[in-house]
């Protein structure tokens, strides 16, 4: 039998790029007039971990052509090591397309953080395979896992059309499928229906699904947990039961996912993990974590769920990296982690601070 040629890319997202607007010195938005600008979108937060590792990532996206800010989104993906391809889109005149922008208050103590998107106009809602050859990206380069979100898959019917078709593909040439459920209620509204067929086809095709509780409720229309109640020990046992009637609706999925956070002010959370590879649960109790950005921290960990993945790591190790990830995310004010290497997120696993000369 032939040898399956390996595949280029570990990591490919689809995603909608844009730019994310924070005051310095973690003021408000609204008191502010210095701000600090950076490109951004949840699925390259998510591939960025890989990326900075020195793994090949690769981002589809849709551009504004001659945009000032897209010079700046493709200059800060290249600075990601990530390569990048898509359609340009005349802007159409001052009310036609551009990038999201994302204004992001930080918080501080007891001052949570406030995050407002103005998307009117958005580019990423126009991305169609019709713009992308998916043979050559998968059949001829190839890719390991997928990544999608869905905040893309409802970002519009064009969008969700898009996720649709690159999830078969990619099964078709036997790329793993991750897709993080992300549900906002302000992309379902008036659309349920349409949604819920979308959503329940992705996580068919999906390897791994990640989601909290009201994600899996709301996008996948599992029951919630039975068990539970107020103490952390129920909610997880409530989660447990809730991922088994995710496993018997969705059979073709291996991995399982969520995050655990408790808010203790906006600089300090406790912050835990639970996977499941279908045959064993690791569970990372919430421990407590410095937070200069919250805004971040589930990419992180998605990313380095990821990364363990594709390294071929068990679910313990790979949890425990994914947690690490979200840490190290947390305390960096860009919203995605950029780790210098593997070394630097075990130590924030083991809670070593300690100088390194």
């Amino acid at each position: 039998m032939a040898e399956t040629a390996p595949k280029k890319y570990a990591m490919l997202v689809p995603t909608s790029m844009g730019i994310r607007l924070t005051p310095v010195d973690s003021q408000p938005f609204h008191s502010s007039d210095t701000l600090k600008m950076q490109a951004t979108s949840a699925e390259s937060n998510v591939a960025s971990v890989a990326s900075y590792l020195g793994l090949p990532v690769k981002v589809l996206t849709a551009f504004v052509k001659g945009s000032p800010v897209s010079h700046f989104i493709k200059d800060n993906l290249g600075s990601r090591r990530m390569d990048f391809e898509g359609p340009e889109f005349e802007q159409g005149g001052p009310w036609g397309y551009r990038h999201q922008i994302n204004l992001a208050d930080s918080g501080w103590g007891s001052r949570g953080p406030r995050v407002h998107n103005d998307r009117a106009g958005e580019v990423g809602r126009e991305l169609s395979v019709d713009d992308f050859d998916l043979d050559r990206i998968f059949a001829q380069e190839g890719v390991r896992i997928v990544h999608l979100s869905g905040l893309i898959a409802a970002l519009s019917p064009k969008t969700s059309r898009f996720c649709l078709d690159i999830a078969r593909v990619a099964k078709e040439n036997g790329s793993l499928i991750s897709f993080d459920l992300n549900h906002r209620a302000s992309f379902w509204k008036g659309r349920e229906a349409e949604l819920s067929a979308a959503f329940a086809d992705i996580a068919s095709k999906s390897d791994i699904l990640i989601g909290n509780e009201e994600d899996f409720q709301l996008c996948l229309g599992i029951e919630g947990p039975e068990a539970g109640g107020a103490d952390l020990d129920g909610k997880i046992d409530g989660f447990k039961e809730m991922i088994g009637r995710v496993q018997a609706a969705y059979p073709n999925a291996k991995y399982f996912a969520t995050t655990l956070r408790e808010v203790v002010s906006a600089n300090t959370h406790m912050w835990g993990a639970l996977v499941t590879d279908s045959e064993s649960w690791e569970v990372v109790m919430p421990r407590e974590i410095g937070v200069i950005d919250r805004i971040g921290g589930g990419d992180g960990f998605v990313g380095g769920l990821l990364y363990g993945i594709l390294k071929g790591w068990d679910v313990r190790k790979c949890t425990r990296f994914g947690w690490a990830c979200g840490a190290l995310a947390a305390t960096m004010l860009t919203d995605y982690a950029q780790p210098a290497d593997e070394d630097q997120v075990w130590s924030i696993w083991e809670g070593n601070a300690r100088v390194k000369r």
